[in-house]
């Protein structure tokens, strides 16, 4: 099986994206594998530090252990927004393949030490590091911030040069969350290239990056739920990103919370004596699997690059 290095220099070689999920238990872990399995896709499965919390470590590793071996797909495990060295540690020593090390919010000097103690430690055991320079708004799990800061391409080169990090996370106008936008996208390829001229040989992440389908929204909202104006980033932006940038990996987590919520909140509207949660979470992973599956072939085009 190619590894997480293959991966991240074919992406970008070959003009795609790795898609890069979030689970947060067995049902959503599923329907993203079996996404990926139909699109016969590689993927980053990330843990955030409230998923890791959540699950538990074991959960966690043998969750992923049966993944690999049910689905038999180059899935790398991920640590997604830790905020600490001794979380990145914690992940490193479970034996992620990655880990994320977010010092977006510090100063930038205490921001390069931290990632470098990481990358160190790390680097000792193979595990690759990414970190992130500039804020992202939005609200999404543990990360919070109320307004963009772009990254600063001459920043982000002296921050490179620095930590010695093998990816970098950037800020270029995306934010956490299901409430992205108010109106279209904002997104700054000008920025954006400016950096990839600064670093040309570091690939990139493009962190807040959910869609946000309307479908789903409208699902939510026909059967209880209260998502007001809550818009995401179009597809067709992500795919221009795959083709033209030097993002190689781009973070899904909001959309597969939305999926999956709107499939469980429909079912149980429509089924009001139903208490058995196996029929509702079956349907879930089965729309978790179709849009991973849309997403990975029409957005990322890394459909049959396994």
């Amino acid at each position: 099986m190619k590894n997480l290095e293959f991966y991240l220099k074919n992406a970008r070689e070959k003009g795609y994206v790795i898609g890069a999920y979030n689970f947060v238990n067995m049902e959503t872990l599923k329907g993203i594998c079996e996404g990926c399995h139909r699109s016969k896709s590689p993927a980053i499965l990330m843990v955030s530090e409230g998923g890791l919390e959540y699950m538990g470590t074991n959960f966690v590793m043998n969750l992923f252990e049966s993944a690999k071996k049910e689905y038999k797909l180059p899935l790398f495990l991920h640590l997604d927004h830790g905020k600490s060295f001794d979380v990145c540690k914690k992940a490193v020593d479970l034996g992620f393949d990655s880990v994320m090390f977010d010092g977006s919010a510090l100063p930038f000097d205490e921001n390069v030490r931290l990632t470098k103690k990481v990358v160190t430690y790390a680097h000792k055991k193979g595990v690759f590091v990414e970190a992130e320079l500039g804020v992202l708004a939005g609200v999404e799990d543990k990360v919070s911030a109320k307004d963009n800061l772009y990254t600063d391409p001459q920043k982000a080169k002296e921050f490179v040069e620095k930590t010695g990090c093998d990816s970098l996370a950037v800020a270029i106008g995306t934010s956490h969350g299901a409430y992205k936008y108010k109106g279209k996208a904002k997104i700054e390829f000008g920025i954006l290239k400016e950096i990839e001229k600064m670093i040309p040989n570091t690939p990139l992440v493009l962190h807040g990056a959910s869609s946000v389908p309307q479908k789903f929204v409208k699902i939510i909202n026909e059967n209880g739920g209260n998502l007001v104006g809550a818009l995401g980033t179009d597809a067709k932006i992500l795919n221009r990103l795959a083709k033209e940038s030097h993002i190689f990996k781009i973070n899904t987590d909001t959309d597969i919370r939305l999926c999956y919520m709107a499939t469980v909140r429909k079912f149980l509207k429509e089924h009001g004596a139903e208490i058995d949660m196996r029929k509702a979470n079956t349907l879930a992973i089965e729309e978790i699997a179709k849009f991973v599956e849309e997403k990975n072939t029409k957005a990322f085009e890394n459909n049959g690059k396994i």
